[in-house]
């Protein structure tokens, strides 16, 4: 199979994708603006998803994630300007999307309790303060790990363990800060401590399906032929297993928090999702995000089988989907699930998925595939390379 055939996709992709989105915003504004927002949070959970992988190789100093490595720093490094320049119409149709963008602060209790963060110049500081850190995670980890592919020095290491330490704090903040600032906004009287770390699970369930069939196609390709084995699916593959379970775990318990407190503060966001047919949808997400992927990964064998866990991370990008849509658009579709403007947000992550395919495949192809000269490569290979200090002291004894 030649990469070659498939790089019209990404074309195509922003061709439709970008018509439908015109046509959206001409036919209805408000309605383009809500399904922007929800293929965005979509599309920016594997930007994330990937940076948060790159940041816990180096935390652990794995060494089975080496081959993937490369992978998840072209996908990260497409926070900015990528992910930057798609946040401009959340930007300018902000007042169109937040409520509260429109409300006194000193006139709503709510409001009033989050000041100085809920107002127009918070949230500009806020996306302002996130794009900046995650150009700086992805870019200065990006480029240490180039380097070490020209040097192969230790130093590079040290910088991008270092660079890591410190990034897992400011990706933790930031992500949480873009999940409550970018969609549990939608609706500013909502209290839920739990929401940062439900996006989060989710982006990273994602991503791991994401970065699964990415390898697959990349090694049946040749580019991974000689990095990529049988540990590496088995290992990512319990990682989306775990976090099936973490996802539905973090659900279930915010869920039960707010029902068994019963306070219309919590409530409301629960209410406006159990009415008409967005209980349907709540249906879908708890069977289909959780009890399909978890069935069908409860066998060992089965994280090592291809066609399944390409069924699976089909499904995954699925019901992600479904669960963002689940989040912002019975803001502006109260009662039933918006099936007439299915095509508007589905348009809109095409479009956007297309220039991030564009935009990896052009780095991927202008740098080494995987980490040539990652002292861990070895071990991800199952090749024994013995200390420097004891092939000397071998060479040495050989020589008497």
């Amino acid at each position: 199979m030649d990469l070659s055939k498939w790089r019209r996709v990404p074309s195509l992709l922003i061709g439709a994708g970008g018509a439908l989105a015109v046509l959206g915003a001409v036919l209805n504004l408000k309605q383009f603006a809500y399904s922007w927002l929800t293929a965005y949070m979509f599309v920016l959970s594997f930007v994330l998803g990937a940076l948060f992988l790159v940041l816990v190789h180096h935390l652990f100093d794995a060494s089975w994630s080496v081959p993937i490595r490369r992978i998840c720093e072209h996908i990260a490094a497409l926070s900015v300007p990528w992910m930057a320049v798609f946040f401009l119409p959340v930007a300018l149709l902000a007042k169109t999307i937040f409520v509260w963008m429109t409300i006194d602060p000193h006139a709503d209790h709510a409001l009033h309790a989050k000041y100085p963060l809920f107002t127009t110049a918070g949230f500009y500081l806020v996306a302002i303060f996130c794009f900046v850190c995650w150009w700086f995670l992805s870019s200065r980890l990006r480029y240490w790990s180039l380097k070490q592919d020209q040097t192969g020095a230790a130093d590079c290491t040290r910088q991008m363990r270092l660079i890591a330490s410190i990034g897992i704090f400011l990706f933790a903040i930031t992500l949480t800060f873009a999940a409550i600032m970018w969609m549990k906004a939608l609706q500013y009287q909502w209290f839920s401590t739990m929401y940062g770390v439900y996006y989060f699970a989710g982006t990273v369930w994602t991503t791991l399906a994401t970065v699964y069939l990415i390898t697959a196609v990349l090694q049946r390709q040749g580019y991974l032929r000689d990095v990529v084995h049988s540990d590496t699916y088995y290992f990512l593959g319990s990682l989306l297993f775990a976090f099936t379970v973490f996802y539905a775990y973090i659900h279930f318990s915010q869920y039960f928090i707010i029902w068994n407190a019963n306070m219309p503060e919590e409530t409301f966001w629960y209410k406006l999702r159990e009415s008409g047919s967005w209980w349907d949808i709540g249906q879908v997400i708890i069977f289909g995000h959780f009890f399909v992927p978890f069935l069908a990964l409860l066998r060992i064998d089965a994280k090592l089988y291809l066609p399944l866990m390409a069924f699976l991370g089909g499904w995954a990008w699925l019901m992600h989907f479904v669960d963002i849509c689940f989040n912002v658009l019975p803001v502006p579709n109260p009662g039933d699930f918006p099936l007439q403007w299915i095509w508007l947000p589905l348009g809109c992550a095409a479009f956007m998925i297309g220039c991030l395919c564009k935009a990896f495949l052009k780095q991927f192809l202008a740098h080494p595939p995987y980490p040539v000269r990652d002292p861990r490569l070895a071990e991800s290979l199952n090749v024994y390379v013995p200390p420097a200090s004891t092939a000397g002291v071998a060479s040495h004894g050989g020589a008497k």
